[in-house]
């Protein structure tokens, strides 16, 4: 009788592989995006101008995009809750590209851990960016 591990040891090889990359892409792309994002950005989440030269196909399929790295973001942020990574700072930026209602007041409510602006604002300040401004209560 075999053990669990050896039985499924190239699928426990490759979720660990996996979770090691996602841990490293987090570290390297999210304080890039942290850092090109304006001050006010949690203020006021995406309005949704369409200019009037762009093509409704073009808009439809950009949407559809933001929507789908926005999903992609939040379950890789859920999961970076259990596996290495920065889930917290991955569900926010994957929440910020969805729409639905209420999305600022969960935001906010994220948000008013005092740790997390402090490591939003700490990356901007690497980044020689000025600190994000929040909502205050």
């Amino acid at each position: 009788m075999t053990s669990f591990l050896t039985d499924y040891e190239s699928y426990i090889k490759g979720i660990g592989f996996i979770s090691f990359l996602s841990f490293i892409a987090s570290l390297l792309i999210f304080p890039w995006i942290i850092g090109r994002l304006k001050a006010d950005y949690f203020l006021q989440l995406h309005k949704h101008n369409k200019r009037e030269d762009e093509h409704p196909l073009v808009f439809i399929f950009l949407r559809l995009l933001r929507y789908l790295l926005g999903a992609v973001l939040l379950a890789a942020g859920f999961l970076m809750l259990f596996l290495p990574g920065q889930g917290l700072l991955t569900i926010i930026l994957g929440l910020s590209l969805l729409d639905f209602p209420g999305k600022q007041k969960a935001i906010d409510w994220i948000l008013r851990k005092e740790f997390l602006q402090t490591s939003l604002n700490w990356i901007r300040e690497k980044e020689n960016k000025p600190p994000f401004l929040f909502v205050q209560d």
